[in-house]
């Protein structure tokens, strides 16, 4: 279970800067819930706001802001990349099902829309997706948890041909 959490190419530096994109962009909406900077409302507002307007179960709305939170300061710090992305993943799909889906495809850049689309939570589910198969990469705390025998590899999940030939030899 630790290698499926911790693992990671210590030298993939394409998953380091997705896992610093999306922890970065994340933090600004976590830090608006939890502590009410960038104009955010902090936690009473945000709880507030997701029991009683949106109609969201206590614990719900306590996983949104925590994940928001605590998830991106671990993707800065390569901390559990692939559970944290998991966990943004599967938040990032309701948040399109409970909220923007209605909305169609597009940001309302010019505010002809009721709300906005989902072509900005599409780009999240696709940075999670990437990091729950990459790992945390390089600089990460993942990298030095997950120490590797010398001469040994294990191998990332990952579609390339090179990791599932080697799978089908093992």
């Amino acid at each position: 279970m630790k290698k499926l959490i911790f693992n990671t190419n210590s030298n993939n530096v394409a998953a380091t800067i997705t896992r610093m994109a999306l922890g970065i962009v994340l933090f600004t909406h976590g830090a608006q819930k939890l502590l009410g900077w960038y104009g955010g409302y902090g936690f009473g507002g945000t709880m507030d706001y997701f029991t009683q307007k949106v109609g969201l179960p206590w614990v719900v709305g306590f996983l949104v802001i925590v994940i928001e939170f605590c998830g991106s300061l671990s993707l800065i710090l390569g901390f559990a990349s692939r559970l944290w992305s998991l966990a943004i993943f599967f938040l990032t799909f309701g948040i399109i099902q409970t909220t923007h889906l209605q909305y169609g495809f597009f940001m309302n850049w010019f505010g002809n829309q009721k709300g906005e689309g989902i072509e900005y939570f599409l780009l999240m589910l696709g940075l999670a997706a990437s990091l729950i198969l990459s790992g945390s990469g390089k600089f990460s705390i993942d990298s030095f948890l997950i120490k590797t025998k010398p001469g040994k590899r294990y191998h990332e999940l990952s579609l390339t041909e090179e990791d599932v030939v080697a799978g089908a030899l093992r």
